[in-house]
């Protein structure tokens, strides 16, 4: 079954794709949560629609994102938590923690966007991925001290 997505869904897609999903998943969950619609020929043609009309948008983006990319790559985060004599971390650094430390640097980045591939639990270095676009991504080096 064929479903045009309203909003963006992990694992699945982005906004406004065209995705195959088993019939269950979409009329079961997808389109009731309001988070897709059925692909019909119609609802395929307004979609090319507003497609059409919203590249200039999408390529306005896209440059402002390679541009925040480009200067995010000399940047280094230092994140401060409370650690154990072992340097063991009370708790864990989250994603909302590293977007107030690179507000405070000046870029503005919404915290569902960033990733670790390995949970930050103690005090050393580590990587956050920034999905800035579609197709930029970002990876920022931060360092975990205890405070």
């Amino acid at each position: 079954m064929d479903i045009i997505l309203k909003q963006d869904v992990k694992n699945l897609g982005e906004k406004d794709e065209v995705v195959k999903v088993k019939p269950g998943y979409g009329r079961n969950f997808l389109i009731p949560q309001g988070v897709a619609i059925l692909a019909t020929v119609s609802a395929r043609k307004v979609l090319a629609e507003n497609l059409k009309q919203a590249q200039f948008k999408q390529d306005k983006i896209r440059k402002d994102a390679d541009e925040v990319a480009a200067k995010l790559e000399n940047v280094k985060l230092t994140i401060g938590a409370k650690a154990g004599e072992t340097g063991k971390i009370f708790g864990a650094i989250n994603t909302i923690q590293i977007a107030d430390a690179l507000k405070k640097q000046g870029f503005e980045v919404d915290r569902r966007r960033i990733t670790f591939d390995q949970d930050p639990k103690f005090v050393g270095e580590y990587t956050a991925n920034l999905n800035l676009h579609k197709e930029v991504k970002v990876k920022v080096p931060f360092e975990v001290v205890a405070e």
